[in-house]
């Protein structure tokens, strides 16, 4: 049997672990456990290696090549990790009020700050490409394709709201060099704001979205784009789905949004708040939710 002071000491021994085991630990030291996960809100993105082009040189590389080849070489730098370091940072939050049926609602969606690029910051290049690739690489990064509200939006929220900048209809503006010369001639604009608006910004205006739509479902087939708005917030390219699915031009901007979102606090995928009976209205301006939230990814789309 303990004596009185043996009991005492144990005791006391039992209460210093205890009050150990309840100090509070730092929020960024904590080890999640099964009932707590710390939510990334970032695009998962590999470090690009040593040896990566910049963007004009990577663009160079694949001038001659047939367009499914084409694509096929610029996913394979993506995958590899090309992208500039600007991209790399924190996507910008872009949080709006809703009231739907009388109930209120408190949104946050996540974009890059670019159109997807590939290139260092010194010298990136803004990838025009058909939805069936620009889906391939959402679903790398885990990311979404915008809906049109979505890029009204995007564009209502950006820092910096360049002026479209049309180039003369050509059999020549699906080629890399009109593309080149497009984005050569964005950059100029975009180097001139640089000082008062750095890298990771909030672009927009300068291309036109390929986006998520009812019409990827009733109109199969074909890309759906919208939007390069001029300054005064009108869009020169209304809502359109009359190209073939492996249609690209120079215009043609592909922007990344985090595909999960919030709402109300709530984390909640984009694809499930779209297809929702009620709550598509936060995302989408069309009359209906969305049934199919992706572009067909299949090598048989290519001509």
């Amino acid at each position: 049997m303990l004596s009185q002071a043996q009991y005492l000491l144990r005791l006391m021994a039992l209460v210093m672990v205890t009050f150990v085991a309840c100090e509070a630990i730092p929020v960024d030291e904590r080890i999640p456990g099964e009932d707590e996960v710390i939510e990334s809100w970032a695009f998962e993105l590999r470090e690009a290696p040593d040896s990566s082009l910049d963007g004009n040189a990577f663009a160079i590389s694949i001038q001659t090549l047939e367009l499914e080849a084409r694509e096929a070489a610029i996913y394979a730098e993506i995958a590899r990790g090309n992208w500039p370091d600007f991209l790399r940072a924190d996507p910008v939050a872009i949080q709006f009020s809703e009231t739907i049926e009388d109930s209120s609602y408190e949104v946050v969606f996540y974009v890059m700050p670019e159109y997807l690029s590939i290139g260092r910051d010194s010298a990136y290049f803004r990838m025009p490409m058909t939805p069936i690739l620009a889906q391939r690489i959402m679903d790398l990064v885990g990311g979404i394709l915008p809906t049109r509200k979505m890029v009204d939006y995007i564009w209502e929220s950006s820092s910096v709201q360049l002026e479209p900048l049309p180039i003369a209809p050509s059999s020549a503006m699906t080629s890399m060099l009109v593309f080149s010369q497009h984005n050569n001639m964005v950059q100029y604009y975009r180097n001139a704001l640089l000082a008062d608006f750095p890298l990771g910004q909030l672009v927009s205006g300068h291309k036109k979205d390929v986006i998520l739509s009812n019409r990827i479902q009733s109109n199969p087939g074909k890309v759906v784009i919208y939007g390069w708005h001029y300054p005064n917030g009108t869009p020169i390219q209304p809502l359109y789905s009359g190209h073939v699915n492996w249609y690209t031009d120079y215009s043609h901007g592909i922007r990344a949004v985090l595909a999960k979102c919030q709402v109300n606090g709530r984390s909640m995928q984009i694809s499930e708040v779209l297809s929702d009976s009620l709550l598509y209205q936060l995302l989408s301006d069309e009359s209906e939710p969305m049934a199919q939230t992706r572009y067909d990814t299949s090598a048989s789309n290519y001509p």
